[in-house]
């Protein structure tokens, strides 16, 4: 499994994201636990700039900046793609 972030996803990967209330999943540790066992993650750098509603805020260790080249080589070389 890889993990590449884009749009406002990109707000998944900072410590201020925090889930709203009486919502019974936290989207960014359960990003952060798969980071932890090894599960690469990367974070569109266009994206980082320009979207989410806490842009200027910092990534946690683990999520990488990344490019659209680099998107292309994972969808080239893996099986699936899942985009939602």
């Amino acid at each position: 499994m890889k993990l590449f972030l884009m749009n406002d996803s990109v707000d998944m990967a900072r410590d201020v994201c925090k889930p709203p209330q009486r919502y019974d999943q936290d989207l960014s540790q359960m990003l952060k636990d798969l980071i932890t066992k090894g599960v690469p993650v990367k974070v569109c750098g266009t994206c980082m700039a320009r979207c989410g509603i806490y842009k200027n805020q910092p990534y946690f260790k683990g999520a990488q900046k990344a490019t659209m080249p680099e998107l292309a080589e994972w969808v080239v070389a893996c099986e699936k793609v899942l985009t939602f």
